[in-house]
């Protein structure tokens, strides 16, 4: 294996090579940055052309638009809250607070270190313990979906600011919207209220934009007539990167655990950075000492999303690269890309074209240190877009929004369904109730649905639906983790009462002797 690693690093390095990678990354950026354009589409439009170019070079640039577009998605989501691809909603939630603040900078170059350091331990996973890993993925079955889904679903509890009840009837409120359309097993057509474009259900990305995107404009520059799309100016400083490079490596346990959540997600086929992300940084906030901290503009908040949707995409290729299932959707389109060049998945792959794999492993660990200098380095360009009058920046941001949910399919029912989105979004705000539980709904509705289906559908052929979905090893650890994360509000909460009152017996008991 060390043999084939160096011979495939032998490979990105030729000058070819770099520049292939470098196009690559900084493509991927583009199309990771642009809402509407996501990863699989930039892998898709730019697999014909890697058609004619050697199997080596074609997947350098492949994982370079991979990477690149993991840590693109970021930008938007940072400087106008709106995510880039759904991996990117979790950055949204600190990365714009940290903008709103003035320190926008910060918040771009910790995604752009927190997204190397995710896909360095993904990599190194990716590397070494391939073989195994895919194995244990397969133990994956519907039960285990649906209870990954529930436990996604208990990440409500953290997003819900102020009011737990508040966040789960948005939560609510989400499941029902992710039921529009073609139902996954069955094929009823629900909800579409005769429009046939509805048949295929919301398109995330334009809840996104709804959601996050609108209400901001509507709020900061029509509602509150700011001039600037932020109260505070952006000043980028070299000293600022050093800064929030040195913040991260202070936190090891946060970058090791939100890397390992994203690989771990990463290697169930279908998951995605989105589940990913998100319960990374339901976990960050569990257990850090200043959970109140999460919402408000921190860094650990980016850096845990970010980590953990980046190391998501080399934990994919996991089961992709050994099984030939692909563990996302940008992984199914370098399936296409292996096929078309005559290399099928398996044994075959690492024996036959060795060098090949290596060389994009190797690829996809060098894209990673470029995602860091191009971020750090851009950083003092895209934090200063912010410092355009809103009367020049909003038309654009708008246009950008209109252009963006029209291109996904095409269909000028997906811009309404977007700015009625924009307007729900910007009422619900008003009313204290936070979209990102709605998102959350829309997003894992789908995939509790069709586990919770299949493991009735399973469950009735082999005898017991109750013990085919709960007495299996993989869904006891899920559904104890689940009862656990929704528990965990109740316990904190009354932990911080005990030490309110703690505090409060010991301030009386030092002023008991001076009032005396």
């Amino acid at each position: 294996m060390f043999d084939l690693a160096v011979a495939g690093l032998e490979h990105v390095l030729v000058p070819a090579n770099l520049l292939f990678l470098f196009i690559g990354v900084f493509a991927g950026i583009v199309f990771g940055a642009l809402p509407g354009l996501t990863a699989t589409m930039g892998l898709a439009l730019l697999v014909p052309f890697t058609f004619t170019m050697a199997p080596a070079a074609g997947l350098i640039m492949l994982a370079g638009i991979y990477v690149g577009a993991m840590y693109g998605d970021a930008v938007p989501a940072i400087l106008i809250n709106t995510p880039g691809t759904p991996a990117a909603i979790a950055t949204s939630f600190d990365g714009f607070a940290l903008t709103q603040k003035g320190m926008a900078q910060h918040g771009l170059v910790a995604a752009a270190v927190a997204s190397c350091f995710g896909s360095l331990v993904a990599n190194i996973v990716l590397l070494t313990a391939a073989p195994p890993l895919a194995e244990a993925s397969l133990k994956f079955g519907p039960p285990e979906y649906f209870w990954l889904g529930v436990f996604g679903l208990t990440i409500i509890a953290t997003l819900s600011t102020g009011s737990v009840l508040k966040g789960f009837l948005a939560g609510a409120l989400g499941l029902l919207l992710s039921t529009i359309g073609m139902a996954p097993i069955g094929g009823d057509v629900r909800l579409t209220f005769g429009f046939p474009e509805m048949q295929a259900g919301i398109e995330l990305i334009v809840a996104l934009i709804g959601f996050f995107c609108l209400p901001e404009i509507l709020e900061s520059v029509i509602g509150r007539r700011q001039a600037k799309y932020t109260s505070k100016n952006v000043k980028p400083n070299f000293s600022v990167v050093w800064e929030v490079i040195r913040d991260l490596f202070k936190r090891p346990v946060l970058m090791f655990r939100s890397a390992i959540i994203g690989t771990v997600v990463g290697f169930a086929p279908g998951a995605g950075g989105n589940i990913a992300s998100m319960v990374s940084y339901n976990e960050a906030c569990r257990w850090d000492k200043h959970p109140e901290e999460f919402g408000k503009g921190t860094i650990k908040g980016v850096a845990a999303s970010e980590a953990a949707n980046s190391a998501m995409a080399p934990g994919s290729l996991v089961p992709l690269l050994t099984l030939g299932i692909p563990g996302s959707p940008p992984a199914a389109v370098i399936l296409g890309a292996l096929m078309l060049h005559g290399m099928r998945p398996g044994g075959e792959l690492f024996t036959v074209h060795g060098q090949v794999v290596y060389a994009f492993m190797m690829a996809l660990l060098l894209a990673a240190f470029l995602v860091t200098i191009i971020g750090s380095f851009g950083s003092f360009v895209f934090a200063r877009i912010i410092n355009i009058p809103s009367r020049f920046l909003a038309p654009v941001i708008i246009f950008m929004t209109v252009l963006g949910s029209y291109a996904i399919r095409n269909n000028m029912l997906d811009v309404w369904i977007m700015l009625i989105f924009g307007v729900v979004g910007f009422v619900s705000n008003k009313l204290k109730f936070h979209p990102a539980p709605i998102v959350l709904g829309l997003i894992l509705g789908p995939f509790v649905e069709e586990g919770l289906v299949q493991s009735m559908l399973a469950g009735r052929a082999a005898g017991g639906v109750v013990q085919y979905m709960v007495f299996r090893p993989i869904s006891g650890v899920l559904i104890t983790l689940s009862v656990l994360s929704a528990l965990w509000p109740v316990y904190a909460a009354w932990k911080h009462k005990r030490k309110q009152r703690l505090e409060g017996c010991a301030c009386d008991i030092e002023e008991g002797p001076k009032n005396a």
